[in-house]
């Protein structure tokens, strides 16, 4: 090939001039305009002929050099190599469009995920992080259970705050519930795990995804059924004793000795999910689960999504003593899902007092709100008319209400007049649903600022009548 006349586009938005003439010469040798053995042209007279420079020319010809499109032969030049062809494109029809899935905006939202990111400590989170990623040493890869220190900072929380005996080595760091339950799905994979009715809808979905079988325990006034559970042939049990979910109810002392008892008898094991036990408003919380075991068959589990923020990603479950072996084995080789930074941002946040200072602040704003919802609701519909449940502690409450509308009207109802809440019904197993209390509802309230507590309770006061 003697001379060769390519389009070279210049101009702020065109692509560099080198990956311009790269891009032509590659579809040159796949159309096979350009064939095998066939020279390029010389780069000086190239460079001529399209008026750019010599670097440029040759900064293509290494890349097609680098990719396997020419071979260069010393004092010679350039050379179109042999290749496979390429099947011709066939363009593919555009794929109908599709409207997104939005969800429906409501004015009010008792949603139970929810919580106030204006309550966020901004500024304080923004300096740690900035401090953190200024070490190039998070740039390499960490613990695979996560960051000693990190864990270290959650060991001594939980033993002094919920009474947790565990050390560093116990934790595993990951990002959020969902990866730390499929770990424990893939763990005990030919296990059967025991979940609560009501209870978390994720929960069973998950295990489900990452091939556990599930079966499901009623829940009654004392927590998820000891009695059920000894005879649902479950070899582990996923609870939430300090604030069950949706129930609100916080198991009391001797169902939790029962549980720990089937645990001991059966080898079986309890994951206690202590989704909220930060925000108890009334009385001292009861110890967990994990600190009255005696005997290593309680895996602690918990998130900082309602302590801090739902995206900050960061999950960690204690494992027994005699479970590290086993885990080590299983997933000793999987790296950690979190990040350093944010890690070492977390750390120092507990470490230097912030977050028991930030719960502090927690505490007090949501007691303020559930107060104030509590009162709202027994002003709005009458204390002879209404029930409330579980709002002694946790983010959420149930209410309960002496009428002849059915809970899916009420959910209606309240939708139609800008208000977005849940029915009981709708955290029970498909086949069980017929044993869940009339007339109930659940009401999350930590998104809702004062202001809108008041509105939205007006609002379903003219919703309901």
């Amino acid at each position: 090939m003697e001379s060769m006349i390519l389009p070279i586009h210049t101009g702020t938005q065109a692509k560099p001039l080198y990956h311009q003439l790269y891009a032509r010469l590659t579809a040159e040798i796949q159309s096979g305009a350009l064939c095998a053995g066939e020279k390029l042209p010389a780069k000086r007279k190239l460079a001529a002929d399209l008026h750019i420079s010599l670097n440029t020319v040759d900064t293509a010809y290494q890349m097609l050099a680098a990719e396997g499109y020419v071979t260069a032969k010393p004092r010679s030049g350039f050379y179109v190599r042999s290749i496979e062809r390429l099947a011709p494109r066939v363009r593919i029809a555009d794929a109908p469009a599709v409207a997104p899935v939005t969800a429906p905006r409501y004015a009010y939202d008792f949603e139970t995920a929810s919580i106030d990111t204006a309550l966020f400590p901004f500024q304080t989170w923004r300096r740690l992080w900035r401090d953190a990623a200024a070490n190039p040493a998070l740039l390499n890869h960490g613990a695979r259970q996560g960051d000693a220190n990190l864990r270290g900072a959650i060991a001594t929380y939980l033993h002094e705050y919920r009474g947790a005996q565990c050390c560093a080595a116990q934790i595993v760091v990951g990002a959020g519930l969902e990866y730390l339950l499929g770990m424990l799905a893939r763990l005990f994979h030919t296990a059967t795990f025991a979940v609560e009715n009501p209870g978390y809808a994720r929960t069973h979905r998950i295990l489900e995804n990452n091939g556990a079988a599930v079966t499901f325990i009623p829940v009654d006034e004392n927590g998820l059924s000891a009695t059920a559970l000894a005879t649902s042939g479950a070899t582990l049990a996923y609870v939430t004793p300090s604030h069950q979910f949706p129930s609100g109810v916080t198991m009391p002392i001797g169902r939790r000795i029962a549980l720990l008892a089937w645990a001991k008898r059966t080898g079986g094991y309890l994951i206690e999910d202590d989704y909220d036990s930060e925000f108890r408003f009334d009385g001292k919380p009861l110890a967990s689960l994990q600190g009255l075991d005696d005997s290593g068959h309680v895996i602690y589990i918990s998130t900082f999504s309602k302590s801090i923020a739902p995206a900050i990603r960061i999950g960690y479950m204690v494992l027994p003593l005699p479970l590290l072996a086993v885990f080590e084995a299983e997933f000793g080789f999987y790296s950690s899902t979190v990040s350093r930074f944010e890690q070492q941002t977390l750390f120092r946040f507990m470490q230097e007092g912030y977050f028991a200072r930030h719960l502090g602040r927690l505490r007090n704003t949501y007691r303020i709100r559930r107060d104030m919802l509590v009162n709202a609701l027994a002003a709005g519909f009458g204390r002879e008319n209404r029930a409330v449940h579980g709002a002694h502690t946790g983010l959420h409450l149930l209410l309960q209400l002496r009428t002849a509308e059915s809970e899916r009207a009420l959910v209606e109802k309240a939708a139609a007049h800008g208000v977005h809440l849940n029915g009981l019904s709708a955290y029970y197993a498909a086949d069980t649903v017929a044993q869940c209390p009339p007339h109930t509802v659940v009401l999350g309230y930590a998104g809702l600022t004062e202001k809108e507590i008041s509105a939205a309770v007006a609002a379903l006061k003219e919703a309901w009548g």
